[in-house]
Formats: structure tokens, sequence, C-alpha cells
């Protein structure tokens, strides 16, 4: 007898890296994520269902800024470079060890044979497993029901602070269409980027009159989307996030909670209709979250796992494990891989066990089934937390050997089977500190957001004014390119980065970068003078979403809700 429903959500994002640079900031922090989570990941989910005939029941977002970057050829292609570089670095420790002179090479002979293998299976399963298209990959296991792919905004977006309707709608449209294309089927859940939400609120037009700019939702719902997630904080009230260190792709950042607010008498073991239109929203479980992404207490800060900061001096490999909370980078022990699978055993026991629990303890307290939702960046599995996607495997295996009466399934199977009962009006939210807007607008970015809004309301000017799609195809050309542009000067990478100090000079850089090239076309087309060179040059950097129709991104008049709006397609 089922004691109620798991949800594990898996939430992949990078901002666009393709041709901006390559280390310390750019394509290698791409092709890290590549070799230490999304090809294990699939390994993972492959080998629990050829290997044991688990399907692993996962709900992978996948960003379309990101799913972008996964088909691209240059990127592709630059993988493997990047792959054949580590073999080649870690070839040479196997040439260097065992050295007299250094204390335990023995052991590091060991370890690097161990990497000397785990890259060269890594390059394998890319080229001749997966046939360099992990996209494909993720679709091939979507299709068997495996695991169900969400959708987010295109370029990741902070959906709050866009200032027009058209421009929130066609983040979503362009993100969910694209999504529609690559994995071959409509998504029907959606990550908010940043779980940035904003309710519906009154201002005042532009005759003067008083008007109603409706709920983010309602954007959802025109792209067909069904579901999203939230925070466990915006579900319950109470304290945000709290005075906590998290463990994140980014590394470890801290978070100081906004005043707390009044419980609301709802919990995390149940989705909810939003008022305003037929969407639904699950909160993330605070327990079982927790367990996994906090840095001080959570398995990740686990003594035996490899240590992330410490690298080889010469080959850059990661010989060396945490050690200790308190141990500075020169105490470090060396790395065990043995060890660290056998505490990822024990952790993969203990999480089962407690999801088991949090479900049955409420199924006997409130007399009904409730559900349990975990939702983590992707990113923290393999490439922050490395022995982390063996953990996801692990936990996925036992659920379905030992915890039969623990329901996994993706987050869609478990809107169908378990309708909302109830609606609830969440407050402006996001993840971040505080649980508002304060990392994404403060007072290291708010000099970009007037940018941003002068961008919106030109290339909506620029859309009106074709409001035919026009026969001059370097025309065309130039307003896709246009719309481009539009979309990747919009990400929320850009202002979090400059907040949090990770990347402060080269996420100011790329930001200023892209509002350029969309100065630079927008007066090209307004003047009827377009520098084709110019234009092949920008078209050979930026080049997502090669079929985007920049009529998206026509003016909603004011008084009009987003479902009144044309559905404009992607260009055949």
């Amino acid at each position: 007898m089922s004691v109620g429903q798991f949800v594990f959500m898996l939430h992949s994002h990078l901002p666009y890296y393709r041709k901006a640079g390559m280390w310390p900031f750019g394509e290698e922090n791409l092709y890290e994520c590549m070799c230490e989570t999304y090809v294990p990941l699939l390994n993972a989910i492959s080998e629990l269902y050829e290997e044991e005939g688990i399907k692993a029941k996962l709900t992978v977002g996948i960003t379309p800024i990101l799913a972008e970057q996964l088909i691209d050829e240059h990127l592709k292609n630059g993988f493997i470079e990047y792959l054949d570089s580590r073999i080649k670095q870690v070839s040479e420790d196997l040439g260097r060890y065992p050295d007299p002179n250094v204390a335990n090479s023995q052991h590091l002979k060991y370890l690097a044979k161990y990497y000397f293998d785990w890259f060269t299976h890594i390059k394998d399963s890319f080229i001749n497993k997966y046939n360099k298209d992990l996209i494909g990959a993720f679709k091939k296991y979507q299709d068997l029901g495996c695991i169900e792919i969400t959708t987010s905004g295109a370029t990741h977006g902070f959906s709050p602070l866009l200032a027009t309707d058209a421009n929130l709608n066609a983040q979503f449209s362009v993100g969910s269409q694209t999504t529609k294309r690559l994995f071959g089927k409509k998504a029907k859940g959606c990550w908010l980027p940043e779980c940035a939400y904003r309710q519906g609120y009154e201002y005042v037009g532009k005759d003067g009159q008083k008007k109603w700019r409706p709920a983010i939702e309602l954007t959802l719902q025109n792209n067909d989307i069904e579901y999203f997630f939230t925070e466990s904080h915006v579900i319950e009230g109470g304290s945000s996030i709290g005075n906590r260190r998290v463990v994140g792709v980014y590394g470890n950042i801290e978070y100081i909670p906004l005043p707390e607010r009044e419980a609301t008498g709802y919990d995390t073991y149940s989705a909810y209709w939003l008022p305003d239109a037929q969407v639904a929203v699950m909160g993330r479980n605070e327990r079982a979250g927790y367990q996994v992404w906090s840095a001080a207490d959570g398995y990740p800060g686990d003594g035996c796992y490899r240590e992330f900061h410490k690298k080889d001096d010469k080959s850059g490999m990661h010989y060396w494990r945490i050690t200790s909370p308190s141990a500075g980078l020169g105490d470090k022990m060396l790395y065990d891989p043995v060890l660290a699978m056998s505490q990822i055993n024990l952790n993969s026991d203990h999480y089962t066990t407690l999801i088991y629990h949090l479900l049955n303890d409420y199924k006997n307290a409130k007399g009904k089934e409730g559900l349990v939702m975990v939702s983590f960046d992707t990113e923290l599995f393999g490439h922050w937390w490395f022995e982390g996607v063996e953990f996801i495997k692990q936990v996925i295996k036992k659920l379905n050997q030992y915890l039969p009466d623990v329901e996994m399934m993706t987050a869609g199977e478990y809107i169908e089977k378990h309708p909302p009962k109830e609606a609830i009006q969440i407050p402006e939210s996001s993840w971040g500190q505080g649980g508002h807007f304060y990392v994404w607008m403060n007072h290291l970015t708010e000099w970009m957001w007037p940018i941003i809004h002068g961008c919106e309301k030109r290339m909506s000017a620029i859309a009106d004014a074709h409001d035919k799609m026009p026969e001059d195809k370097l025309l065309q050309r130039a307003l896709a390119q246009l719309a481009r542009e539009n979309l990747l000067l919009q990400s929320s990478d850009w202002p979090f980065l400059i907040t949090t100090w990770q990347a402060k000079d080269y996420a100011t850089e790329r930001f200023n970068e892209h509002v350029q090239r969309f100065e630079l076309i927008a007066d090209m087309i307004e003047t009827g003078c377009i520098n084709e060179d110019k234009l092949s040059e920008i078209e050979s950097i930026d080049n997502c979403f090669a079929d985007i129709n920049y009529r998206v991104y026509k003016t909603i008049p004011e008084g009009k809700y987003p479902q009144d709006v044309e559905k404009v397609q992607l260009l055949k």
C-alpha cells in the first residue's frame, strides 16, 4: 500500500558560454558540467533502465539556452578537445608517479589511473554511446518513460522584473517551443528562472486609467505550461531560506532571510492551483531538500567526499577529499574512491529512509497520502558533489527494490494522478537571498534594468513596425538576430554573477556585449542600412534559437491578457 508520492526534480541551467571565453569563465564551465554531471547522469539513467529494469522517474529541467548549447557542433567538438586535454594531463601524472620524493605517491598513482579510466569512460560514452548528442539521449529516455523534461524561460530571464508582457511572453514562448522542437513533445512543466514569481498588480496606464497587469501564471498558461516549482517558505510562510550556507554550481553562497512571514496554514505535501490560471505549483520539501543542499549539514559536506577546491598544481586533478569542514587546503587527506562509495551507500540508505518516514508520518497524521518534492540544481550532482550522481542512482534503486510503497513519479505524472484540490495565492518570491528579488536588483545591478527595459520596448517597437514578415532575407536575418540578442541580454545570470562577485567583471562584460550588439542591429534596421559582414560576424557567435520568430515581441496592448495574444510560432 502506498504511503505517498516522491518527486525528484533536477534543474539544469548554465548561461550562454559559446565563444565567450574559455577559463576561468566561459566554455570550460560548460565542458566541466557535461563531463561531471550531464554524461554521468545519462549513464545512471541508462544503467538503471538497461541493467536493472528501473525507470528513474526523474523530472529533468533543461533550460532552452543550455539545450541549444548541448546541440551545438562547435561546443561538441570543444568538449572532446577538453576531454582529450584532461586525459593528456592525467597521463602525465601516471608518468611522474610513484615518485620517491613525494609522500603517498603510490596512492597518487592509483588516483591518476582512476581518473584516466574515468575520463576515458566519459569520452567513450559521449562519442560511442550517445553519438555526441546528449539532447537526443535525454529525449530517448523521455520517450521510454524514464524521465520527464521540463522547460523554462528561453535564456533564464528574471521574469518579475521584465517591464512588458510581450517580453515576458517571449521568454516562455521561445523557451517552450524550443523544448518542443528539441525533445519532440510539449513540456508540461516549467522551472521559473530563479524560482522568481510575481503576482498581478494594478498600475496607471498611458491614458491615465488604472490597468491590471496579470500574474505570471497567465503567461505560463498562454504557453501551455501546466505547473511549476517553488520554495517551501513560499507555500508555508514563516522564515525564508535563513542564515545558511548553500552548496551550488557557483560555490558556497550565504543567504540572509527577510523578516518572517505569518504561517499560511498550508504545507508542501500537495500541489495547489494558482488563483488566476489553471496552473499548479508545488513547493520543495524543506527537510528533504536541506539534507542534500546544505553545505554545513547535508551529505555533500562529508569528509569522505572529493574536495572541490584543491587541485594538483600540474595536472589540475582533484586528488584530495574534504577531510573535515575545518581542514585548510594544506591539511586535506588524499581521496579514496572506495571510501567515498561506501559513504554514498550509507547516505542513500539514510535518505530513502527519510523519504519513507516523511511520507508515512504525514499519512498517519493526516489520514491521507502526501507528496515529497525535492528540487536541486542538476550541476550540484557530479560537478560540485562529485559522488552525487551515484547518490541519485542509489536512491532510485533502493526505493524501487526496498521501499515500493513510496511511489516515485515525475512531476507531470503527479499532477495528472493527484490534481490539486485547493487554490493558493503565493507572494512575490525567489530562491535567492531573503526569498525575494535582492540578488538580481540591488545597488550593484540597478544600472542594468533601465537598459534591459529600454531594449524590451525598442524590440517591440521594431516588431510592431514589421508586422508582416519582410521578403528581404537580410532584413529577416537582422530581425531574428535582434530578437536573440534581446533574449541573451535578459539572462538572470548576469546580475546574479555581479551580485555574488563570482564573476563580476565577466558578467558585466557579457551583458554589455549583448546590449551593444542589440543596439547595433537595431540601428541597422531602423536606418535601413544593414551591414551584412557585421551581422554575419554576430550570427557566428550568438547562433542560438535558429528558427526564432521576432514577431513574438509584438506589443501586447494595455488591458489585454496574455491568452488574448496571437501565438507566434517559430519559423519553419
